[in-house]
């Protein structure tokens, strides 16, 4: 629990975070651009959070099957990241559907919608139906790539399953594409998530590519953190007491400050400022198998219409990044939604629906992690604000995917909103100041810890 006391210290930061991982890595970037000594404080042994990737026998294995997309802003605007190399999908998506594998594709803009229908149509039987439907379906994503993020934020909200019957498609294009993107997207396959989510979710697809870290997805974090002055991330540290003006830590000793930000999950951050509403969550399981050959050569993610198994979205990881094997090896990562079978069942499950959608036997394929995380992504049912407060009062800061969307760019973003906060409360104007960064905090409050939600 965070504390209002103040110790007397040698060791000074101006800024302390508490977490280490994407969006608390995201605020002390900007900060420190702007002048700012800054001091990140993380109980882990590595940097990163969830954005975590295992070594084993040669294989890089991420824990979480959080996709990401070139058309994220914050991967231009978070300084740092300019090297991370991008190991993209190929473009769209396939979709089985009735044992057979088809490809769908993204708009990237409106004017080439006409160019997505015209690939939907030479798939033969897709799922979406005839050239009619998929030229609508293609139509629609070319508006919503074209559409202004802040009038899509105006519309109405609802579930996102209730609002994709609201398209207009056909109910075969909305189950057969839609449903099951969406799902990846969001890591929600009962689809029960903001509909305001959903749209922001299916414009940074429309509009760019699905894609991997080269090396696993801690790399981001590591790229940020090395872009940070020496010594400004310590690792293995055990917070023991907190408040607005000093941190204790095991380690170190006290840390004297004049902000801090709790940059840890949702969760943690709960746990140390009573008051904070703490989400509820999408469980996620990550598989990684290696097999004898790989199932296919196609760099595609691949999705489940039919919805016949426990597996979400598969591919064939090192076709997508072949710095993620060894030499010569095969790796296939496959993520399930949700509940996963019993421990004891869940391997030969999801192999017996790897075979389905692959087309291929998988009993010679080898299991080299699993990794179950109940907490992976913070539930954002209606209604739910897009730009939760992460200035809670002059001094205390809070971010992470739980404050804006649940996606790498939200947390990213949010780390953004909180250190311009902090610049604005220490009477620095950030380099960089959007309309969607200013005016978006309440008046101060009383120099206590709020009730938010």
């Amino acid at each position: 629990m965070l504390s209002t006391a103040h110790h007397s210290t040698a060791q000074q930061a101006d800024v302390v975070i508490i977490g280490a991982g994407i969006a608390g890595l995201s605020a002390a970037r900007h900060l420190t651009s702007a002048g700012v000594r800054v001091t990140v404080l993380e109980a882990a042994p590595h940097v990163g959070g969830r954005m975590a990737t295992d070594e084993v026998d040669g294989f890089r294995l991420d824990r979480q099957g959080q996709l990401l997309t070139t058309s994220y802003p914050e991967l231009l605007r978070t300084p740092g990241l300019d090297g991370a190399g991008l190991r993209k999908f190929s473009p769209g998506v396939l979709v089985h559907s009735d044992g057979r594998n088809y490809r769908t594709g993204a708009v990237g803009s409106a004017r080439s919608a006409l160019t997505v229908a015209r690939a939907l149509a030479s798939a033969p039987r897709p799922p979406l139906g005839g050239a009619v439907d998929q030229a609508r379906l293609s139509a629609v994503l070319g508006r919503l790539a074209a559409t202004p993020t802040s009038r899509l934020l105006t519309r109405p909200e609802r579930t996102a399953l209730e609002a994709l019957s609201a398209r207009g498609l056909p109910a075969r294009t909305v189950n057969g594409f839609l449903r099951p993107l969406l799902s990846a997207l969001l890591c929600d396959p009962d689809l029960g998530t903001s509909s305001r989510c959903a749209d922001l979710a299916l414009q940074a697809f429309a509009r760019g590519r699905l894609f991997v870290t080269a090396g696993g997805a801690s790399a981001l974090p590591e790229l940020l953190a090395r872009a940070l002055p020496e010594g400004t991330v310590r690792t293995d540290v055990c917070v023991t007491d907190a408040s607005i003006s000093s941190v204790t830590t095991k380690e170190h000793g006290e840390i004297t400050c004049r902000a801090l930000v709790l940059a840890t999950g949702a969760r943690a951050a709960a746990e140390l400022l009573p008051g904070l509403r703490a989400p509820d969550f999408h469980p996620v399981t990550v598989l990684h198998h290696t097999a004898p050959e790989p199932p296919m050569t196609d760099p595609a993610l691949l999705l489940d219409a039919d919805r016949g198994g426990p597996v979400a979205h598969t591919a064939v990881m090192s076709a997508v990044d072949p710095a993620r094997a060894p030499e010569g090896r095969v790796l296939i990562s496959s993520t399930v939604l949700g509940t996963p079978p019993p421990a004891a069942e869940l391997d030969r499950t999801v192999r017996a629906h790897l075979a389905k959608l692959y087309g291929t036997p998988t009993d010679d394929w080898e299991l080299l992690a699993a990794y179950h995380n109940p907490e992976a992504v913070p539930a954002m049912p209606p209604p739910h604000d897009l730009r939760r407060p992460v200035r809670l009062l002059s001094g205390l800061y809070v971010c992470g995917d739980h404050r804006d969307t649940n996606t790498v760019q939200g947390a990213l973003f949010s780390g953004r909103r909180a250190a311009h906060a902090i610049l604005r409360d220490l009477g620095v104007r950030p380099a960089e100041e959007t309309a969607e960064t200013t005016g978006q905090e309440g008046p101060e409050g009383p120099e206590q810890l709020p009730a938010v939600a």
